[in-house]
Parts: C-alpha cells; structure tokens; sequence
C-alpha cells in the first residue's frame, strides 16, 4: 500500500462562514484550526496548506466559559524595561478589535512557522454579522449543532 502525498493540483478549497453568536471560544477555536489545516479532508497532507478557508462574524458575541473573560490575560512586551502589559479577554471583546481574541485562540492552535502564518492567512474574522466575501459563496458550517457543548445554553 503506497502512502498518499497531496499535489497542489489536488487541492480543493472550499470557504465556511461560521456565525460565532454564542459559541464557546475554545472549542471554536478548535475546530476552526483544524478546518484551516485541512484534517477533517481525507487528503490530508502534513506539509501542504489544503485546508479551506474560513470566515467568522459575530466575534464579539463569543462565549467564554467560566471567570475567563476577567481573569484569562494576553500579555505583551513593549520592548522597554519594565514594558511588559496585559488585558483580559473581557476587555479586549469589550474594546475595538473584538476579532483579536479570535485570531490568537486560533493562531496558538495552528503550527509555527512558514506553514502556519500561510494558514492563518485563510482566516477572516469581522466583529458584525456583515462581511466583504459575499462573492466566493461561502457554505455555513453550523458549529453549535455538531455537540450541545459547543454552545452557551440560555
């Protein structure tokens, strides 16, 4: 049996659009990095991009579980003595960029490297419902629907 390798000419990309409203960032997060991988195709192939891409609106509605939205940090360093700062996620979702706390769940979940940042290229995040990929006729994948956790119950 001969080990199957994905060429670039096998490569089928397909666009989701995710409705992130409710749902818990984790297991987006989760999910999303393995559709932009391309494990959930049956070509996998470990060291080609054929992962499809996918676009998230409604970042700002995301759900976080627990106390994380006060106590989870993102810490950054100024590059100063002294300059190291943090936020939580709660004021960042709260804040200008919403769709940041998105992209660095997701970007954590994907490889270092060349690979990894041409992956992360395929993500689109909008903190609204509304979003410029009308024309590339993205299917919904409806992430609240594949396990009940995967939702904040009201």
């Amino acid at each position: 049996m001969k080990t199957y390798n994905a060429t670039p000419a096998d490569i089928d990309k397909k666009w989701l659009l995710i409705d992130a409203d409710g749902l818990i960032l984790g297991r987006l997060a989760s999910l999303v990095a393995d559709r932009l991988r391309g494990k959930h195709k049956t070509t996998y192939t470990p060291h080609m991009d054929c992962g499809d891409h996918v676009v998230i609106v409604n970042a700002e509605k995301v759900a976080l579980t627990g106390n994380k939205r006060a106590d989870s940090l993102f810490h950054w360093h100024t590059g100063y003595p002294g300059g190291i700062k943090d936020r939580s996620k709660g004021a960042i979702l709260d804040g200008k960029h919403p769709e940041r706390v998105i992209e660095k769940a997701v970007e954590r979940m994907v490889p270092r490297g060349p690979l990894g940042r041409r992956i992360m290229g395929h993500l689109k995040v909008y903190a609204g419902a509304t979003h410029p990929h009308e024309a590339q006729n993205p299917t919904k994948l409806d992430i609240a629907a594949m396990n009940r956790k995967n939702s904040k119950r009201a």
